[in-house]
């Protein structure tokens, strides 16, 4: 029984790394080529910020209802329609047109937003609670590797096929998914009550987070985080291409670095979490770090080498991209017992409005300052008002919550 539970635990902790893995990627695939997206649908390149912003508004609308769909169809089964709805709206994005690259990027977000609560629910599930900040950790490495991922390929394949090609790819991989979730699926979705009815409240997951201040100000703290986290990722090889003056490939090199940098960090914060037994402080400790780093790409410049920018850069990622997994580690320990998929659904709800506040904002921003670089110091004031919500929540928090909190 002991060996079942654990081969359970590693399953369900590599279906949901994988899932969350293939979610950023093609969340980031547009941004890592964005400028010969801009160049195809005549928009300037910085307006990917608003094509991430459209993916983020998809992601709000399905965290609203996550739990509810979670709970009646299984997370499992939940993970699938995720994987659909994102390989659905990549290749509707590969036709080309403007309004299609508009309503694929909400229907990818559709997608997107349907991961986490169906993995936070598995996790909490099938894994020991005194490792879940480590467990959350490795899981939230999907971003970053996504994000490498896309780094790494994205370029290369629009360089050689073309961007539509590039993007049409990621089809394959959710296919595949498909196929290895099906053979698991009667396992871990045993628990699922056909009766839930999801869309009758729609807001009832936001407001049992509202309702508890603690978690409130861990929720509007991760908006100013994700905005951070999705500023560095969205606007790097923009920045790198039109501020630094490097090509499209190395830039993508770049980029995939950075993402890797935020894998390692995402395992060493989530480890130190639980190390130290407390998540706020582990949550203070890395925004210090993605304050650093964003105040240090304020400074970049075209005369700075190479490995200086790389480094500034990755400093930036070992923070920006590395909170997320103690943040829904923070989550899943306040909710109460059978809830995580809501409560982390309605918290999300909120980390995805900073996803897309942020980057429109650094878009509509950018030409009044002038620079990419110099954008970022928005990013770092954003980071301080998150620290600062994060230490009052941790002077009032008492959890777990109670189903009627």
């Amino acid at each position: 029984m002991e060996d079942q539970a654990k081969s359970d635990t590693t399953g369900v902790l590599i279906a949901t790394t994988g899932a969350l893995t293939f979610a950023a990627m093609v969340a980031v695939f547009p941004a890592a080529i964005a400028p010969a997206i801009g160049v195809a649908l005549e928009v300037s390149p910085s307006l990917i910020g608003i094509q991430i912003s459209l993916l983020y508004f998809g992601a709000m609308l399905a965290s609203l209802t996550g739990g509810g769909v979670n709970q009646r169809l299984g997370a499992c089964r939940t993970t699938q329609v995720a994987l659909g709805l994102l390989a659905t709206g990549a290749a509707l994005m590969a036709i080309g047109t403007l309004p299609l690259f508009v309503f694929s990027s909400v229907l990818m977000g559709l997608g997107y937003g349907l991961t986490n609560p169906a993995a936070s629910h598995l996790l909490v599930r099938f894994t020991d609670k005194n490792r879940r900040g480590l467990v959350f950790g490795i899981k939230q490495t999907g971003v970053p590797l996504g994000g490498m991922l896309a780094g790494a390929v994205a370029p290369a394949l629009a360089v050689a096929y073309g961007w539509r090609v590039a993007v049409i790819s990621v089809v394959i991989p959710a296919v595949l998914g498909l196929i290895l979730l099906q053979r698991r699926r009667h396992q871990w979705d045993g628990d699922r009550r056909r009766t839930t009815t999801w869309q009758a409240a729609p807001f009832a997951d936001l407001m049992l987070v509202w309702r508890h201040q603690p978690l409130r100000l861990l929720a509007i703290a991760s908006f100013f985080f994700s905005a951070s986290q999705l500023c560095l990722t969205v606007f790097t090889v923009t920045l790198l291409v039109e501020d630094i003056h490097l090509s499209l490939v190395h830039a993508g090199v770049i980029l995939a670095i950075v993402q890797v940098v935020g894998v390692i960090g995402r395992m060493l914060w989530g480890w130190i979490a639980d190390a130290i037994g407390n998540g706020l402080i582990a949550l203070l400790l890395v925004n210090s770090v993605s304050l650093s780093g964003s105040l240090l790409v304020t400074q970049m410049t075209q005369a700075w080498p190479i490995w200086l920018i790389t480094a500034a850069l990755c400093l930036f990622s070992f923070g920006a991209l590395s909170w997320n997994g103690v943040y829904l580690s923070e989550v899943a320990r306040a909710a109460p017992a059978g809830a995580v998929a809501r409560i982390s659904g309605g918290a999300l709800f909120v980390t995805f409005a900073g996803v897309m506040v942020g980057p429109t904002v650094f878009t509509l921003m950018q030409p009044l300052i002038g620079s990419y670089t110099k954008t970022f110091f928005l990013v770092a004031a954003g980071t301080l008002i998150g620290m600062s919500l994060i230490w009052r929540a941790r002077r009032l928090s008492s959890y777990p919550l109670t189903e009627d909190q």
